[in-house]
């Protein structure tokens, strides 16, 4: 019999959130702390964000798949996903420090910017991808604004030093796009690659 839940591959709040909303079952399949899976996320010289972002997520899938293994756990699907901000061809990861997020939102004040996220998933011998990409245009903010939002802890661990559905809605001028898959998972592609893989959501 097929699985009735899915392995996720994150400890994102925000995507147990959306899958749980979506009527999804999840169990975690979190790296080892032996696992570098910081390591996975090093952008390449060169890179795009499109081909970046997507390239990240099938790396974390790939370490997944064979964490699932080693750990000898029950076969099911597994889903990884991963979000980045991009300004142009400059990609926003998380955050090294607080000076960092203060960087990142500086740069990012009174401009249109993308967020991409792209979701994988194995189900078997199928590989499902899909891409979200959105534009997000932030309003101009002051310094104090800036260093304000930065002193409340949020942006840090979040690509491009924001929280959508957090304090930094207030930023926002304008979306275009997905706002979940801005969030970190696409709930409309996401939903469509679990129903490729024959799960009703």
């Amino acid at each position: 019999m097929p699985a009735d839940f899915i392995y996720l591959a994150s400890k994102s709040p925000r995507r147990q959130q959306l899958l749980e909303q979506m009527g999804v079952s999840i169990r975690f399949l979190l790296p080892d702390d032996a696992e570098d899976a910081e390591a996975l996320e090093a952008v390449r010289p060169g890179e795009a964000p499109a081909r970046y972002v997507q390239r990240v997520t099938l790396a974390k899938l790939d370490a997944a798949l064979a964490r699932l293994q080693r750990r000898g756990l029950p076969a099911a699907p597994v889903l990884c996903a991963d979000t980045t901000v991009a300004l142009g061809r400059v990609i926003y990861g998380k955050p090294e420090d607080a000076a960092d997020a203060v960087r990142m939102l500086t740069e990012l004040s009174g401009r249109t910017h993308r967020v991409l996220t792209a979701v994988a998933l194995q189900a078997g011998q199928q590989r499902l991808t899909a891409l979200s990409d959105s534009r997000v245009r932030f309003a101009d903010l002051a310094p104090t604004v800036v260093k304000a939002y930065v002193a409340t802890g949020e942006p840090l661990g979040k690509a491009g030093a924001y929280a959508v559905q957090g304090r930094a809605a207030t930023f926002i001028s304008h979306i275009s796009g997905s706002y979940s898959g801005i969030m970190g998972l696409p709930v409309f592609e996401t939903a469509s690659l679990l129903r490729r893989a024959g799960f009703s959501c």
